[in-house]
């Protein structure tokens, strides 16, 4: 039985709960160079998924819009997907993996900021370096497809702070279990299935995600965009906090209270 146990391609939910908090363990105590160039990795490989949305969504026909946004939401996996398989560091599944290990008690609450901050910096700056060089520099978030860059963009400024917050928290529930879902899997596909089903659908709905905005909101403004850095930057706090309260309350909050164990 113990020999059938360990053949299974998958974690059970205690199990997964456990895997979690010791890969939020390891990600809270990496070193410096660890989350710096993992951390511009992960925003990076967002900024990708995210330039490959724009690409594909761009391109469709105004009467098919519904069909650009599926497919375009098809292609954006790739970034988290080469994240969580490949190597990289998101503050979004930091937001739930290193959480749980302070709830569950194997990280300190100084540790848990201190990865917050320097992967959310990495973060911008591996998003950043794909919106200009490989996005304004190359054209490819410009010229035809701007009209979605520019659209896309100021849809997420032009959000009130409840609709940010809300719409942060719907986008780290799915980000959270997305990478909650990969953990889970033993194997390379089951990972990628995990993962892509959940991302796939926060970017179908249209939820707010931190690092994608890194991206899309400096393509739109390196091609011109009447967008102020103060509306890019209050942007980014109001999504930061509606993501971390989505990664960290709905699912690192709500699998602590039914997997964590009592300790006398």
């Amino acid at each position: 039985m113990a020999e059938a146990m360990h053949t299974k391609a998958y974690l059970e939910p205690q199990e997964l709960y456990e895997y979690t908090s010791k890969k939020g363990v390891m990600k809270a105590t990496g070193s410096l160079k660890y989350m710096l160039s993992l951390g511009f990795l992960g925003g990076a490989f967002i900024a990708v998924g995210y330039l490959a949305y724009l690409r594909v969504a761009g391109s469709i026909p105004h009467e098919w819009a519904g069909l650009g946004v599926l497919l375009g939401a098809a292609v954006f996996p790739i970034g988290l997907i080469c994240i969580l398989v490949g190597g990289g560091e998101l503050i979004t599944s930091n937001m739930m993996a290193v959480t749980l290990a302070f709830f569950n008690k194997k990280v300190s609450l100084k540790l848990l900021v201190k990865n917050l901050i320097i992967i959310t910096l990495a973060n911008l700056v591996g998003a950043v370096f794909v919106a200009y060089f490989l996005g304004h520099v190359t054209g490819l978030t410009e010229g035809v497809i701007f009209e979605k860059t520019l659209v896309t963009a100021e849809a997420k400024i032009n959000s009130t702070f409840w609709q940010g917050i809300f719409s942060g928290i719907g986008c780290n529930w799915l980000v959270g279990m997305g990478a909650w879902l990969s953990f889970c899997a033993k194997d390379v596909s089951g990972k990628i299935l995990g993962t892509w089903f959940p991302i796939m659908t926060f970017v179908a709905v249209g939820f707010q995600h931190v690092v994608a905005n890194m991206f899309v909101i400096p393509a739109a403004m390196f091609g011109g965009a009447n967008i102020t850095f103060a509306q890019f930057a209050e942007n980014m706090g109001v999504i930061f906090l509606g993501n971390f309260l989505g990664g960290a309350i709905l699912v690192a909050g709500l699998y602590t209270l039914a997997y964590k164990k009592k300790t006398n």
